[in-house]
């Protein structure tokens, strides 16, 4: 009995001193707001997260609901500490398995309207603190912890995953690993500058986190960011995605149960000097004078690169630098204080300012279309129609691509065989997707299969005469439901639409170049446009992967429309006798990514002739401010810009990449020279510029083309390149204030012209100080 009883006292002593080992282990009684072992939450409670026992494997599953992601959010968060200690503290768990139950995401991220929230930078401090306390007892537990990663796992989602042991991912298409928090002026604040430089290496852990780049699986094996990889298995009874990840699962589950029995053992984190990998990392990593050395170029690129006007790389910089010279403590505290002050930076509010702005934009605001389109036509194998074809193709639909010349055709399927190549190479694609994506295209000559189009969105000559020809020719050959699309950047939609039997199936859809690159599409809808037009052409662009906007009809729409105004100021100062090279210089350091004589070698000189004189005689003197015989003579002379070798620059060299002044068109600026009659100082050349186009967006909000200053902003930055840490030209004027830019425009009416006309919404914004663009 005696005996018996002392048993089961050894018993319940040998499992207290356990779980007080495990405790102190995991430093559970540290930072109580982020961990309470005393009281851990009622599992019927939680909403995100789940634990089940498997065999000695404790399987946490993340989902939260209502999303098709997992973000950390505050709720989030509590429940993953709350799931991942009481597997810590399970006695018959012998190691835990983290895995999402959505296909294709892990975990996309920190909840942004969570950050944004934060009142100051105690507030981010704390956030930023808590999240190191959380993944660090994830990283002490004695029990090994393996991420199985399918999908998006990015920012503190990577984070998390590199509190891990042991890292597997699914090696399929969908699934990429980064630390994107620079997008957002902002820096990884729950250990990642402290963990993935020690994980694979100083060079490779500031090139994932000084530019946000998306890792494939295959690229992130070979860094040493994940330790193991999935290949995806083939259909069957249930959907591909639903299987993978269970086969994912099985996988994880069977390597954490051989982690814990030996059977596979815990990567090797020692850095040898005897083989090349391990001889580049203490080098580059370990080694004072060469790490000094890489951080010093980091410094620099990032310079000549953003031109400094982002904080966050820098501050990446520095607290990686911190924590790799003084140690982790050091370097936890430096990362949450360069949080905590980025998160309170006017970039980073801009920035976050326009990742809220995408997510609404990639709503559709008229709703679901009654009818889906699958099948798409476009008209014209050039540039832009070849670029269509291929996003359409990418993303699942069946095209026709119509061309009037055999040679047009062959240029416009060599591009997109070209551009999906490139996708294979950069392992977003297999060469066996990318042959199938082909195989539903269809390229002629004639209008053959145009009866079974349920979309045709023409590319072709920015001619009204060709457009017209064209519209009558499709309607002539498609089903009474299909809708038209006008790829045109200025030409008005309704008077494209004037020749059409179904106008209320006419709209714009503008897309900018090159296609697979640029994020923005620029809806056009005029007042004969269904709704159920306008819905059916947001879902295709939103299913091709673009960011929308939709506009009102007017000349230039709007995003031709702010540009034109500034390239005319450009044109001016060029007359002024203000050199490309000078105008380009000042420009960038403005943050624009382009400088303006590029930019209009870039767009044509021919098509900014055309514009200018189109929206001059619409819009008025507005539009002018220069000579618009600068750009004819210029045309006439054979300097249309980048695609004849000379504009304002000559190009050379490998695509064009090297340039000189061309001095021929220096001369043809002198004979159109006028005198300077204020100061070509550079902050008043760049103010000349800038609020030239804020202004014109201010008219565009003023007469409805725009349906909010939110999708001026996004327009003005993801089709323009309005300087991104400004947030757009309505951000931008509630920060600079709309009396001081009113000022400026009095002034410079007064110096150069009536082509500074202020809009009258800017006059009844500058009255009142406490009267805003947007309201936060």
């Amino acid at each position: 009995k005696y005996i018996r009883k002392a048993k089961m006292a050894a018993n319940r002593l040998l499992k207290s001193v356990q779980l007080l080992a495990c405790s102190r282990q995991l430093g559970v009684l540290h930072n109580a707001r982020c961990l309470s072992s005393s009281a851990t939450q009622d599992t019927s409670t939680r909403k995100h997260l789940s634990l089940e026992l498997r065999d000695g494997v404790a399987v946490v599953k993340m989902n939260s609901p209502n999303s098709k992601v997992n973000v950390l959010s505050q709720d989030f968060s509590t429940e993953l500490v709350d799931v991942m200690t009481e597997a810590f503290n399970n006695l018959e768990a012998k190691s835990i398995v983290l895995i999402s139950s959505k296909p294709g995401c892990f975990i996309a991220g920190a909840d942004i309207g969570m950050l944004d929230a934060a009142a100051n930078e105690e507030e981010l401090i704390a956030i930023s603190t808590n999240g190191q306390s959380m993944i660090q007892k994830m990283e002490d537990c004695s029990k090994p912890v393996v991420a199985a990663i399918g999908g998006s796992c990015l920012g503190g989602g990577m984070e998390v995953a590199l509190g891990c042991h042991y890292r597997i991912a699914m090696e399929d298409t969908k699934t990429i690993l980064g630390q994107p928090e620079v997008m957002l002026g902002l820096l990884p604040g729950a250990g990642g500058t402290q963990r993935l430089p020690r994980l694979v290496g100083l060079p490779d852990a500031l090139d994932m986190m000084l530019t946000g780049k998306n890792i494939r699986p295959g690229k992130a094996k070979k860094m040493g960011l994940v330790d193991q990889l999935v290949k995806p298995i083939g259909p069957g009874i249930k959907d591909i995605a639903e299987r993978n990840l269970e086969y994912l699962e099985e996988v994880a589950v069977s390597t954490a149960r051989k982690l814990t029995t030996g059977e596979i053992s815990m990567p090797s984190r020692d850095r040898k000097w005897t083989n090349i990998k391990g001889l580049t990392f203490n080098l580059t990593t370990n080694n004072q004078y060469v790490r000094n050395y890489v951080i010093s170029q980091a410094k620099k690129m990032v310079m000549k690169q953003s031109g400094g006007h982002y904080p966050a790389p820098f501050k990446i910089i520095e607290a990686t630098k911190v924590g790799l010279e003084k140690g982790l403590v050091a370097g936890y505290e430096a990362e949450a204080k360069g949080f905590a002050a980025l998160g309170m930076t006017s970039h980073s509010k801009a920035l976050k300012s326009l990742f809220f702005g995408q997510t609404e934009c990639k709503k559709n605001r008229f709703g679901k279309p009654a009818k889906e389109t699958k099948n798409i036509a476009v008209l014209g194998a050039g540039l832009m129609g070849a670029g269509i074809v291929q996003i359409s193709l990418q993303k699942g639909y069946d095209v026709i691509m119509k061309d009037n010349f055999e040679k047009g055709l062959a240029r416009g399927y060599q591009q997109i065989h070209s551009g999906l190549s490139t996708r294979v190479k950069k392992r977003a694609m297999t060469s066996f997707e990318r042959d199938q994506t082909m195989s539903n295209l269809s390229a002629q000559l004639d209008y053959t299969g145009f009866d079974k189009v349920d979309m045709v969105i023409e590319a072709v000559f920015e001619d009204i005469a060709i457009k017209h020809k064209v519209l009558q020719e499709v309607e002539s050959a498609v089903g009474e439901s299909c809708i038209f699309a006008s790829n045109t950047s200025a030409l008005p939609i309704s008077q494209i639409a004037s020749v059409s039997k179904r106008p209320s199936q006419v709209v714009g859809m503008h897309y900018f170049s090159p296609v697979d690159k640029m994020p923005l599409l620029e809806i056009i809808t005029t007042d004969k446009t269904s709704k159920e037009t306008a819905a059916a052409a947001v879902d295709v662009g939103l299913r091709q992967g673009k960011t929308v906007i939709v506009v009102k009809d007017g000349p230039g729409f709007y995003t031709t429309r702010c540009l034109a105004p500034m390239l005319a100021e450009c044109i001016r100062l060029l007359q002024e006798g203000l050199g490309p090279e000078k105008l380009d210089s000042l420009s960038k350091k403005f943050g624009f990514p382009v400088g303006m004589a590029t930019l209009a070698d870039e767009v044509g000189i021919d098509v900014a002739a055309h514009v200018a004189e189109d929206l001059s005689q619409k819009l008025g003197v507005r539009m002018g401010g220069s000579d618009v015989g600068v750009l004819r003579s210029m045309v006439e002379a054979g300097f249309l810009g980048r695609k004849t070798g000379k504009g304002c620059y000559i190009y050379s060299g490998r695509k064009g990449k090297s340039k000189a002044v061309n001095k021929e068109a220096e001369q043809i600026l002198e004979k159109y020279r006028i005198p300077v009659k204020g100061k070509h100082e550079d902050k008043e050349i760049q103010m000349r510029l800038v609020s030239r186009f804020v202004n014109e967006a201010v008219f565009c909000l003023q007469e409805g083309i725009l349906n909010s200053p939110v999708d001026g902003d996004i327009g003005a930055v993801f089709g323009l390149g309005f300087p991104p840490f400004l947030g757009g030209p309505f951000r931008y004027l509630d920060s600079f204030g709309t009396s001081e830019m009113l000022d400026l425009i009095y002034e410079f009416r007064e110096k150069y012209g009536d082509h500074f006309e202020p809009a009258q919404m800017l006059k009844d914004y500058a009255k009142d100080p406490s009267r805003k663009f947007h309201i936060k």
